[in-house]
């Protein structure tokens, strides 16, 4: 049969082919002509030439992707995939071929605008644009961070700040069984949580082959559906289990006049691998970077010679940190799940799938149309020693290598329900720091408050907007007397606030602007001096290590702890409200708080920015960073709710639209939606669509 493109109304592509390989060059394709902008820009970023076209901006990510060895990690995976699997190797090439002949094609805008040409993609480069997605979602940046804080406090400390740090992903995830439905097949509803961006991160799209059948939200550049599907006869769906499968070691490194060596274990010094890079700079001179490997990793801050303006670092050993990550160990990225979970007809064959799972590390729910249901962790996380999983450890003493790979966890249903929020759940063997159990908490109260439940109810939840973690603050205010009468007018009306982060509430405008002076006030306090410069490692990781941020996002953890290194809380809390009652904010939480996409190149014509309901710790998550800054660039990339009933009844959104290109009726056509917390339906009725081409 030939290989048919089809739309529906929101312009979500549908394709039908005669075998999956031929799909995949479709879905390639498709994609390509959708998304062409995106996917050079993925490309490039996870081979380090981003900074070619746009500028100086991308230098920091491209030094990174060439010291982490990203794109030679996927080329070695790549070889792996072939070697053991080569039907999802030729697979895989064919959504590359589809890739390439949409490129040639494309008219995108912002090709002539960045006076860049649409390139060639490798068999292995949708490796390497996963690694490239996924590599911080461990946070393992966070360990530089707990070495600062252990330095300058001490560490007791590490525990005050452990909350969900700045560059970290979540997502919701609740899974109803039968017997908890209308229908008696289960419901699987959720949001995945990331960088808000534009074109968007995942991609609602439906394949059907004579193999398979199945409507889900792809990532642009990778074939298939990894994270969220629907077969008809069983769904899944995910969210990042907050693992820590990634180890930083500090490393004594050496010149000789044969190259670089490296201190190993068992005090031998051994030969590192070791060659210099050119990055092509747009406007700039190139910029060379020297790519070295010990026998942990590659070396992604410092070298022999340490770090620009310190070079010896605090010990007198001059910086230097290797990066050792699974798939670069191991040869694996898990692309080998991809077919088997396309090919899924109940929840053991999405169990099988996932066993192959490599990384990112998630925790998986499913169900099938048969009463299945799986809760499950998956992906690999070495066996080490604990202090790997805090600290940076030294690589020349003995005890801190991998011993292969835990078991993951499994876990069951509560009452008929799951829920899954990031919070230290059936990965907590696995992780140190996991999301506050709010959202957790709050779903499964919600989901408590009826007996039954059907697909139609459940954007009730993925919109609530009740903030738990307010109490501490709050419990603070309620403690003050002595106020100025402007202020304690201010403390009573939030005391009496419905602790809801609605858009159009005034009181969640106020309560944001006393939070955000106590984390001003607490990050400035002298106690704290010492953190508030970081030390000189690569840009790209400095967002794990700003004070104010840390502060506002463990400000829960702070205001509760016994004792906080002689600061005067209460006081700082007494003179935060005072200030804002003297200049309170004029108008509601959705003027300050407005959705802020992140963008390769800023548009043409800037739009403005809408408002948001919700904030880092409700149901509706839409984060900004409490005391810098009350914009979004963080929320829900897409909500679903996958119906085992009828799949027809499914529904779906996306922040923007299903086309990345500019100007496309499709580009920002379900944003009203996302913002209202409307869905779009699932259709898998072939005469409901549009036929838009062969290929």
């Amino acid at each position: 049969m030939a290989t048919e493109i089809h739309r529906d109304a929101w312009g979500i592509p549908h394709l039908r082919a005669g075998s999956a390989t031929e799909l995949a060059r479709a879905q390639g394709l498709v994609t390509a002509r959708d998304r062409a902008w995106q996917l050079e820009t993925e490309r490039h970023r996870a081979q380090g030439t981003s900074a070619s076209f746009l500028g100086e901006s991308a230098l920091a990510w491209d030094r990174f992707a060439r010291r982490a060895r990203l794109d030679d990690t996927a080329q070695r995976c790549f070889a792996d995939l072939e070697r053991r699997d080569p039907g999802t190797a030729r697979w895989v090439s064919a959504y590359v071929d589809g890739v390439n002949e949409g490129l040639a094609d494309s008219t995108a805008p912002e090709f002539a605008r960045t006076r860049l040409t649409p390139g060639r993609w490798e068999p292995w480069t949708p490796l390497a644009v996963w690694l490239a997605t996924h590599i911080l979602f461990a946070g393992f940046p966070a360990k530089l961070w707990r070495e600062e804080v252990a330095a300058h406090l001490d560490a007791d400390a590490l525990g005050l700040f452990a909350a969900d740090g700045p560059g970290t992903s979540g997502s919701n995830g609740w899974l109803v069984s039968g017997e908890r439905t209308v229908t008696g097949q289960a419901v699987i509803a959720g949001d995945p949580h990331r960088w808000i961006e534009d074109p968007g991160v995942y991609q609602q799209i439906h394949l059907s082959c004579p193999e398979f059948d199945v409507v889900g939200l792809a990532v642009p550049g990778i074939p298939g559906i990894a994270h969220f599907g629907h077969t008809g006869t069983v769904a899944w769906a995910i969210t990042n289990a907050m693992a820590d499968y990634q180890d930083l070691y500090r490393e004594r490194l050496r010149r000789t006049g044969a190259g670089v060596e490296a201190l190993g274990p068992d005090g031998v010094w051994r030969r590192a691998a070791r060659h210099t890079e050119t990055v092509e700079v747009a406007g700039e001179d190139p910029v060379e970077v020297e790519v070295i490997e010990t026998g942990r990793g590659p070396v992604i801050i410092g070298g022999p010679e340490g770090l620009d303006g310190d070079p010896a670092g605090p010990s007198g050993v001059p910086v230097a940190i290797s990066l050792r990550y699974p798939p670069r160990v191991t040869g694996d990225l898990g692309f080998g799940a991809l077919l088997p979970l396309l090919r899924a007809r109940r929840v053991a064959d999405v169990d099988t799938a996932f066993d192959h799972w490599a990384e990112p590390v998630n925790v998986v729910q499913a169900a099938d149309t048969e009463g299945g249901v799986l809760h499950r962790v998956a992906g690999r996380v070495p066996l080490r020693a604990e202090t790997n999983s805090l600290r940076v450890v030294p690589a020349w003493e003995p005890g801190h290598e991998w011993r292969g790979w835990h078991v993951s966890p499994r876990a069951g249903l509560t009452d008929g329900v799951a829920v899954m929020a990031n919070q230290r759940g059936p990965a907590g063997p696995l992780g140190v720091e996991f999301a506050p159990p709010h959202r957790a908490d709050r779903i499964a109260a919600l989901l408590e408050g009826r007996e039954r439940w059907s697909a139609a109810d459940m954007p009730a939840l993925h919109t609530d907007t009740h903030l738990a973690s307010a109490s501490p603050l709050l419990d603070h205010l309620d403690a003050l007397d002595g106020l100025t009468p402007e202020a304690a007018a201010l403390r009573d009306r939030l005391l009496g606030w419905d602790r809801r982060m609605d858009a159009g509430s005034a009181d969640a405008a106020l309560y944001a602007a006393v939070r955000g002076a106590v984390v001003r006030r607490l990050a400035a306090h002298p106690a704290f001096a010492a953190l508030t410069t970081p030390p000189a490692y690569p840009e790209v990781f400095q967002p794990w290590l700003a004070l104010l941020p840390r502060v506002g996002f463990a400000l829960e953890h702070l205001l509760r702890a016994e004792e906080l290194y002689g600061i005067d809380r209460p006081a700082a809390v007494r003179a935060a409200i005072e200030d804002v009652a003297l200049r309170p904010p004029a108008g509601v939480w959705g003027d300050t708080h407005r959705l802020a996409p992140w963008r390769a190149l800023a548009p043409e014509q800037p739009y403005e920015e809408p408002g948001l309901s919700g904030d880092h710790d409700c149901v509706l998550c839409t984060s900004g960073v409490p005391g810098l800054t009350d914009r979004a660039t963080r929320g829900p990339a897409a909500r679903y709710v996958w119906d085992l009933a009828r799949r027809e009844d499914s529904r779906w959104v996306v922040p923007l639209g299903a086309s990345g290109v500019p100007g496309s009726p499709h580009h920002r056509d379900q944003l009203p939606l996302w913002l209202a917390g409307d869905l779009v339906p699932v259709v898998t009725d072939w005469t409901r669509l549009k036929k838009e081409t062969d290929v």
